[in-house]
């Protein structure tokens, strides 16, 4: 693997939990940015929808050997990923983190999701990054090995994120 990428990859895998964290635990002092912000998470969870049904697809095409089919899933997957990351990003920077309202069962099933998605959310990134390097290199046989542990994480990440999502919305 070429060493400049291979650094790029750890830089945007250690730079992407360190902003989120930081922008999640900083407090929020104006609010102001405007009310469009508010729509984001909904935003997100269609987002993540798409991803997880793009994801499914990417393995159904690469399963039957159509490879155009399933490149272009796996392409679109990633923008999509990109552009739930700067959804994220600029709503957690606007807006104060929501608190889950819900008791009894719900509670500990709803912080076991969530602690899972983030911890395997932080994980996949640097797995995504080179499965994606890889295949763009055709390096068929490094990029499967790498998919091996990056797809089903990131399937279960862009499914677990729609369910914290719909457990949490009744309390935006």
């Amino acid at each position: 693997m070429d060493k400049k990428y291979q650094v790029w990859i750890i830089i945007i895998s250690v730079a992407i939990p360190v902003v989120v964290g930081y922008l999640i635990y900083r407090p929020v002092t104006d609010a102001s940015e405007g009310s469009w912000v508010l729509i984001l998470p909904h935003v997100n969870a269609v987002i993540n929808t798409i991803t997880s049904l793009l994801l499914l697809a990417g393995l159904y095409f690469i399963r039957r050997q159509m490879v155009d089919y399933h490149k272009a899933s796996m392409l679109a997957a990633f923008a999509l990923g990109c552009l739930f990351l700067v959804g994220y990003i600029i709503y957690h920077s606007s807006v104060p983190s929501t608190s889950f309202g819900g008791e009894g069962v719900i509670r500990p099933i709803y912080y076991t999701l969530l602690i899972s998605h983030i911890l395997l959310a932080i994980v996949v990134v640097p797995f995504v990054l080179l499965a994606l390097y890889h295949a763009l290199r055709s390096n068929i046989d490094r990029h499967k090995r790498v998919v091996k542990i990056a797809y089903p994480v990131w399937l279960y990440v862009s499914i677990s994120g729609v369910l914290v999502y719909l457990l949490i919305s009744p309390y935006y």
